[in-house]
């Protein structure tokens, strides 16, 4: 995946540089994309490398929107992150080395893991915008309610 970093990192807002390139963390429940029911996919807001589908996305009542699985593994970086005197299992991107937010293992079937992950660290591509953004060959997920 080819995209200029530098270029990106001019176009975000404060919060999303503050999450992607600081490691931080947005408030739960007021960010973008915890109430979003649309059909589509998350894609990262600096690479556009597409991490989550909404098929994969639930309620775990956090206030951060969370997926049991990636759309596509290895677009996902997991790290031990042993800030906060606790330690927990970081998510990055692959591509940008975003930061993401985390993965716990106390998610739903069928994997068990809940990936909560901070609406400013994402970009969200509907369903009818998909292929003309370049992201048509994961229009078949969407049609699978588990996969």
């Amino acid at each position: 995946m080819k995209f200029d970093k530098e270029e990106a990192l001019k176009k975000l807002s404060d919060i999303q540089r503050k999450v992607t390139q600081k490691d931080g963390t947005e408030s739960p429940f007021n960010n973008e994309y915890n109430d979003n029911k649309k059909e589509g996919i998350y894609v990262d807001v600096v690479s556009g490398e597409p991490l989550f589908a909404s098929v994969h996305k639930y309620d775990s009542g956090s206030g951060w929107p969370a997926f049991y699985q990636p759309l596509v593994k290895a677009n996902i970086v997991e790290k031990t992150d042993r800030k906060l005197f606790m330690t927990r299992t970081e998510v990055r991107s692959k591509h940008a080395n975003s930061h993401l937010g985390h993965v716990f293992t106390d998610g739903p079937k069928p994997t068990g893991l809940r990936y909560c992950i901070n609406s400013a660290a994402l970009k969200f591509i509907p369903k009818e915008e998909m292929e003309k953004a370049g992201y048509g060959e994961f229009l078949e997920v969407l049609k699978k309610p588990h996969n």
